[in-house]
């Protein structure tokens, strides 16, 4: 049996969940995954007997709960710090945790009018006034991590972090909705949806039988 558990949602639709689960998958923790299907009559039950926020993904380790994405990943980080989930220089840490925090809780006009749904194929959908400053102020961050902190390495901070999970569910969306980018975006995109782990989320998700009709065009 695993050390750890990590209770998640369809991997077609829930960004949370991809964003817990990368992060355990990137830091190469063992755990097992449980999936509970979402919308369906009886899933409040189900997640509740394993989280007591009522959602996921939720990680068990032993007799300890984690619920919520970035808390999971701070947990993880903690655990495992040679997996260096958050960069080891001060000023770079800092504002990769501005970054993942703003992710957090921010961009609803995306996450609103884009929901993820990685088996589908909307191009324009979703593209109000609101969604597309949220699209710039993403492609923005994105540039100015790489550019400030990269250094030769292709991610925000330069090796896979926390941040890059947070907004690894937004490439998703980026590609699922046909989003118009300028190159550097275009080929961070191409970064996250190129990694092993990515690419065998999306598989899992193409071959899941739910489908939840208002997530879908």
């Amino acid at each position: 049996m695993a050390e750890f558990t990590l209770y998640i949602g369809n991997k077609n639709y829930s960004s949370w969940s991809l964003r817990a689960w990368l992060v355990l998958r990137q830091a190469g923790v063992a755990f097992e995954e449980v999936l509970i299907p979402l919308r369906q009559p009886d899933t409040p039950e189900k997640i509740l007997r394993h989280s007591p926020s009522g959602r996921v993904p939720c990680l068990h380790h032993g007799d300890i709960v984690v619920w919520d994405s970035l808390a999971i990943g701070e947990y993880v980080a903690d655990l495992f710090p040679h997996a260096q989930l958050w960069p080891t220089d001060p000023t770079a840490r800092a504002v990769a945790r501005g970054v993942a925090a703003e992710m957090h809780a921010g961009f609803a006009a995306l996450r609103q009018n884009m929901p993820m749904n990685l088996r589908g194929a909307f191009p324009g959908k979703g593209l109000s006034p609101a969604v597309r400053e949220d699209i710039n102020r993403v492609t923005a961050l994105w540039r100015d991590c790489r550019r400030r902190f990269a250094g030769h390495k292709p991610m925000l901070f330069g090796d896979f972090s926390i941040a890059d999970a947070m907004y690894a569910p937004v490439v998703a969306r980026f590609a699922t909705y046909a989003v118009v980018l300028d190159e550097d975006a275009r080929d961070y995109v191409r970064l996250i949806l190129d990694l092993p782990a990515m690419q065998e989320w999306v598989e899992a998700a193409k071959q899941e039988p739910w489908t939840i009709p208002e997530l879908e065009g």
